[in-house]
């Protein structure tokens, strides 16, 4: 299915002009990389993104990230440089700044993080010391590594006590977060973090209700949005300012920046202690190729068009996760809120495994990902649900028409029993239509 020549494929979306010196570059200077960058390019153009965690940036984010901003060490923090040179990183980082304070309406923000678990990691690096206690949700129920799985350092180094989701399938709020259980919890073990937003939660958050409940325990509320903060910044969920002592996110997903790290708070106490905790308490030298196009990718989504995105991705998400349900399939909490869906395969086939099913799909042209899902028995290799997402999909052009039209090209790979004949003829289907809507280029 994905070809093998340096040469894009029929239907592949033409390359502007930086791709195409590239690609030109490295086949005189590295053929191997070249032929390896062009067959990327190639599976990207002809399948279906539902990986809820990526996304397509714009070509100015990519080419950006390649720039000569690449070329400088620049440690430490606009105006207060170990190296000189850096006027023009200043100016750079401070734009970035500049934008993500707008963009989530907060005060502070620091840029530099390397992703979303830098981010973390400085966070408890500035306000716990080893042994702390932190409140967070279990990761089958869809937590983050690092709010405190054991095989991260945030398990290993801190004291992580876990918050259910409601499992009684009979309650209207079957699969939420039990806002009662993290009060309870809370009071009980008197955590110094109360840690909420999740990699494969659908749900809104309610940070109202969890700031509620760490003022009542003296416990600092850090809001991990690295799933919804695109869809925060374009009002297609609830910020969470001003609630949260302390945010964090990545910059790529459904922000559809650079992969990198972010965060920001309103307290200025608390934006030293993290400028210090990232540099120099957990970091060194900043990427300022990706800080610079962290600021193009702010500056993309304070554009009005942003808004009308986000918000086709909870549409759309909301259209998949209908048209998976209506065809039989269990999706965790019956459904969604944001731009994620989370798969239970256990009530459709108990022995088809959340890695089988993301093989077969992946074959049809689909890609996802295996997920654990509430009160998983199996490993995180094999796991007992697939997660979903709209991001990409939606960057790509797509509507409610063509959820409907994925969601039957899911139906039918999880029905054929690993028959690779549906899964070529669909992944036929899939070309076809990603022809009709190419990637940003």
């Amino acid at each position: 299915m994905t070809p093998t020549t340096t040469n894009a494929p029929t239907g592949a979306p033409p390359m502007d002009s930086v791709s195409t010196g590239l690609l030109n570059l490295l086949r005189d200077h590295d053929p191997e990389i070249a032929s390896v960058l062009a067959d990327e390019a190639a599976r990207q153009a002809q399948t279906i993104e539902l990986i809820a965690s990526e996304n397509h940036v714009s070509p100015a984010v990519m080419h950006t990230m390649g720039s000569c901003m690449t070329n400088k060490y620049a440690e430490g923090y606009p105006g207060k440089r170990y190296y000189s040179g850096c006027v023009n990183h200043d100016r750079a980082e401070q734009l970035a700044i500049d934008r993500a304070c707008k963009l989530f309406n907060c005060t502070f923000a620091n840029v530099q993080a390397h992703s979303g678990a830098n981010a973390n990691l400085a966070v408890y690096y500035a306000l716990l010391n080893p042994g702390d206690t932190i409140l967070s949700v279990v990761l089958s129920d869809g937590g983050h590594l690092t709010h405190g799985s054991p095989v991260s350092i945030s398990g290993k180094w801190l004291n992580p006590v876990h918050y259910p989701l409601v499992y009684d399938e009979s309650r209207d709020d079957y699969g939420y977060i039990d806002y009662d259980a993290v009060e309870s919890m809370a009071k009980e073990h008197k955590p110094k973090i109360i840690m909420c937003g999740y990699s494969a939660y659908p749900r809104i958050i309610d940070f109202k209700r969890f700031r509620t409940i760490a003022d009542s325990v003296g416990a600092t509320l850090v809001a991990d949005i690295a799933h919804i903060a695109g869809l925060c910044a374009g009002g297609a969920h609830p910020s969470p300012f001003p609630h949260a002592h302390i945010v964090t996110t990545t910059t790529h997903k459904t922000l559809r920046g650079p992969r990198g790290g972010l965060i920001m708070t309103n307290d200025e106490e608390l934006a030293k202690q993290i400028d210090r905790a990232v540099f120099p308490g957990t970091q060194g030298g900043p990427l300022m190729h990706i800080i610079s196009a962290k600021a193009v990718a702010f500056g993309e989504a304070l554009q009005p068009a942003f808004k009308t995105y986000a918000k086709q991705i909870v549409t759309n998400a909301k259209t998949l996760a209908d048209e998976l349900m209506h065809r039989g399939h269990h999706l965790m909490s019956n459904g969604t809120d944001n731009h994620l869906m989370l798969m239970d395969l256990r009530k459709f086939d108990p022995e088809l495994t959340g890695k089988d099913a993301a093989l077969w799909l992946e074959q049809a042209g689909i890609i996802v990902n295996k997920n654990t899902v509430a009160r998983e028995q199996r490993s995180p290799f094999k796991t007992s649900g697939i997660r979903l997402g709209t991001p990409a999909a939606t960057t790509r052009g797509f509507t409610e028409k063509h959820m409907k039209q994925i969601g039957g090209w899911i139906d039918q790979v999880l029905r054929s029993g690993g028959d690779e004949s549906i899964h070529k003829s669909i992944a036929g289907e899939v070309i076809e239509l990603c022809r009709a809507y190419p990637l940003p280029h």
